[in-house]
């Protein structure tokens, strides 16, 4: 039976393609490629299409027998969110809505699904824990939580299973160096602030350094990208032992400031990388720090590349040897 990856050619998406096909699992990947790309497909079959096409989604689900569903298709920037946001929820709320029905149809019963620490907007604690309540500071965050909710509603009425993964800033590339970061246009710290040392920018914008935190800048836990793939292949494990939903943190436990960010990249590069401060970013909270306990605890999740030194040092290795991502340029 297949594992069917819609958004699989993006980047998360990618990796944990990647890391179930290595895996030996029959990996359906599913991608429109307006953000995504061809080549970061590695292993499996690709299919070039919208989820919200009903009739190319027939035909991937009538040419293949698909066990489960892990689902990265979303439109993810926060900034963007905040100016289109019937377009966010176009995509992803209405994209995971037609997604559901053909999972209904099929009988489809399980689905991972990618959400984000967007979704608790300004936490009441740090670390966030799951049941810590959820008030979204950004369109983005609140689609990621009206499709968590719709996936509640389709488990009671259909008896689709779910595991909801709710992560913070993912960062890092495959250990490989084949495959890695590649958003046009960028918006993810770490590749933009490694834009420079690159000689694609001259300097690094910080968003902010008025806020409440050590040095007035951000904070942010950050993920490595396998980690996390990781962590989606033990959701689907459990998916499939035992049948039942639930939601899990991500994340590293651990913030940084943008500043410290920058500092360690400098570190990693041998690089001076300028920095200069800019207006703030609307929707952006001041700390998004998880609590990865559930996760470790239940699944028994074990993040092996967990410091900020490493992730930046193998997102380095792939903007060092792919300058323009899966471009031909």
């Amino acid at each position: 039976m297949s594992i069917l990856v819609c958004g699989g050619a993006g980047y998360i998406g990618s990796h944990t393609a990647y890391e179930l096909f290595k895996r030996g699992e029959d990996v359906i990947v599913v991608d429109s490629l307006i953000t995504g790309h061809e080549k970061a497909v590695i292993g499996g079959k690709l299919y070039v299409g919208d989820i919200r096409d009903s009739e190319f989604m027939d035909k991937v689900f009538e040419e293949n027998d698909i066990e489960a569903v892990i689902d990265f298709a979303a439109f993810s920037l926060v900034g963007e969110s905040v100016g289109k946001p019937l377009d966010y929820y176009e995509n992803n709320v209405y994209g995971t809505m037609c997604l559901l029905k053909k999972m209904v149809k099929y009988g489809v019963k399980k689905i991972v699904f990618s959400s984000t620490a967007a979704t608790y907007g300004e936490p009441e604690r740090v670390p966030i824990k799951e049941d810590d309540k959820t008030f979204p500071t950004n369109p983005y965050g609140e689609t990621k939580l009206a499709v968590e909710k719709m996936l509640k509603w389709c488990d009671n009425a259909y008896g689709i299973k779910h595991v909801v993964l709710r992560y913070f800033n993912v960062a890092g590339a495959d250990e490989s160096g084949v495959i890695g970061e590649d958003h046009n246009p960028e918006t993810h710290l770490i590749p933009l602030i490694l834009q420079v040392p690159l000689g694609k920018r001259d300097f690094v914008e910080i968003y902010g350094d008025d806020y409440d935190t050590k040095d007035g800048t951000c904070v942010r836990d950050y993920i490595h990208v396998t980690d996390l793939a990781d962590a989606h292949i033990l959701a689907l494990d459990k998916l499939r032992r035992d049948s039942s939903s639930a939601i899990y943190n991500l994340g590293n436990g651990e913030g940084f400031t943008v500043k410290e960010v920058v500092e360690t990249a400098r570190k990693v590069t041998g690089h001076p990388i300028p920095a200069k401060i800019a207006a703030r970013r609307p929707g952006d909270p001041a700390k998004l720090v998880a609590s990865s306990d559930k996760i470790i605890n239940e699944l028994g999740w074990n993040p092996k590349h967990n410091s900020l030194e490493e992730i930046i040092e193998s997102a380095w290795k792939w903007h060092k040897s792919n300058p323009y991502g899966f471009g031909d340029k």
